[in-house]
């Protein structure tokens, strides 16, 4: 039989990492089986479910390379196939109507509490045949005893009481069918073979196995994944770091590092850090997935984000840095030693957004200096910057080497260190002490406005 995966978030809110990663395993699991991945939405909530969020799910997903094999559907479109199953599993015996009030089940459940057992259904109603009615629930018959074992390629056997799991509702007393029933209901039609989520889950599943069994469904294969926690040991949110993908992708994430940074999340092969979607499809097994909740590291997406933008050649870097120095009003391919100014400064930030950032000053006058790096390394001799406005203008050889061996030649005149002499310049020519090597910086502005910027700073001053 060939593997079928499912990725089946709910349109709430926009995509999560969490989700991504969800996605991406299930993406993984997929094709490394030669088999499919599928998108499920899960809609049935009508109150909080939008269109919009549907929608920056799909092209999240699209965006980041996790296509599925067939077009996605919606449960809310789906309603006549649960309504069928639901009327299999009361004709079948399997399920019968319940008429219990609010209030009695919510002194039941505080009964129960106050004799500190677990607040359940007592299945008052299971044998008395009652009909359908606008005051009725249909609920399964769970059943009564032995256990319910679930096969999990991350927790092995996890065991159920039957006992501890009451009569579960499947459709609610206005005729619509509950998470769970549609839940089964959609991995049956989709031919899914193996349900790869969240551990928030593992209780839903016992639930599902028993509605699965009494429809007569195959049985699926498990595994649920740890969850995103911060660096505090809590599940991840706003707190710790972004938790949107557009927000990533909208600071210059590389996909292929958010991606990269999101497979480490609770699974881990070798020593290999750095590697792509196609890496991790060749190498991923389910049964190498960690229990323990996987801590998202904001340093680690960084790391890896700039071994990701280093990889990448000339022409793909500009390509994906061009959207973020237009946002600037930056043209990169107006200055004349583009090669050499990106291999320079592409490693001056962990984001494409933070290197656009730092690619402004080569292409736009200074507005402001850094005025904590002022009074560092200008203010203490102000005179300097003079001095080495006029040893660089008596360069004609506007070179990397001239221009270094100069500015050694100067240091050893005034007796200085390398940065009291370096850094002003650095701050003349790019507002801070963010730059290449000093004779590159210089040669990347030129000779003319490397003057006029030295010369600039000499008057603020």
């Amino acid at each position: 039989m060939s593997t079928v995966t499912r990725f089946a978030p709910s349109p709430t809110g926009e995509l999560h990492i969490g989700g991504v990663r969800t996605a991406l395993f299930n993406y993984a699991y997929a094709k490394k089986k030669n088999g499919k991945f599928l998108i499920r939405i899960e809609d049935t909530d009508l109150e909080r479910s939008t269109k919009e969020y549907e929608n920056n799910i799909l092209q999240s997903l699209n965006s980041i390379g996790l296509i599925p094999d067939q077009d996605p559907i919606n449960q809310s479109k789906r309603s006549e196939l649960y309504l069928a199953a639901a009327k299999k599993l009361y004709e079948d015996g399997h399920a019968y109507y319940c008429n219990c009030s609010k209030e009695r089940l919510d002194e039941l459940r505080s009964s129960l509490q106050e004799q500190g057992k677990k607040p359940q259904y007592d299945s008052k109603c299971r044998e008395l045949n009652l009909s359908k009615s606008n005051d009725t629930v249909l609920r399964l018959k769970t059943p009564l005893e032995g256990q319910t074992i679930v096969k999990d390629y991350v927790r092995g056997e996890i065991v159920f009481e039957n006992s501890e799991l009451d009569d579960l509702i499947i459709l609610r007393s206005d005729g619509t069918p509950t998470y769970h029933l549609c839940n089964v209901v959609d991995d049956f039609e989709q031919g899914v073979t193996t349900v790869i989520r969240g551990e928030d889950h593992i209780s839903n599943t016992p639930r599902q196995i028993h509605i699965q069994k009494a429809l007569g469904y195959p049985e699926l294969e498990y595994a649920h994944l740890p969850l995103v926690l911060g660096n505090d040991k809590k599940r991840l949110s706003k707190r710790h770091a972004a938790t949107g993908l557009e927000e990533y992708q909208s600071k210059g994430y590389l996909n292929s590092a958010i991606l990269n940074c999101l497979a480490r999340l609770g699974w881990s092969k070798g020593d290999k850090e750095v590697f792509y979607l196609d890496d991790l499809i060749k190498d991923f097994e389910l049964t190498e997935i960690q229990r323990a909740g996987a801590i998202f590291d904001q340093s680690k997406l960084d790391y890896l984000n700039s071994q990701h933008l280093a990889n990448l050649s000339i022409d793909e870097f500009k390509i994906a840095i061009t959207p973020f120095t237009k946002k600037l009003d930056i043209d990169i391919d107006t200055h004349q030693h583009l090669e050499l100014l990106i291999n320079s400064m592409r490693s001056s930030a962990h984001t494409l957004s933070g290197i656009a950032t730092n690619l402004v000053p080569y292409f736009k006058d200074i507005d402001s200096y850094d005025q904590k790096a002022l009074e560092k390394f200008v203010a203490p001799a102000p005179t300097i910057l003079s001095y080495i406005h006029d040893a660089l203008n008596k360069i004609e050889n506007w070179n990397e080497e001239v221009l270094d061996n100069e500015m050694n030649i100067i240091k050893e005149e005034l007796n200085l260190k390398v940065p009291q002499i370096n850094q002003p310049v650095r701050i003349a020519l790019t507002g801070s002490t963010n730059s290449p090597s000093l004779g590159t910086t210089m040669y990347l502005f030129g000779r003319e406005e490397t003057l006029i910027r030295i010369k600039a700073l000499i008057e603020s001053l």
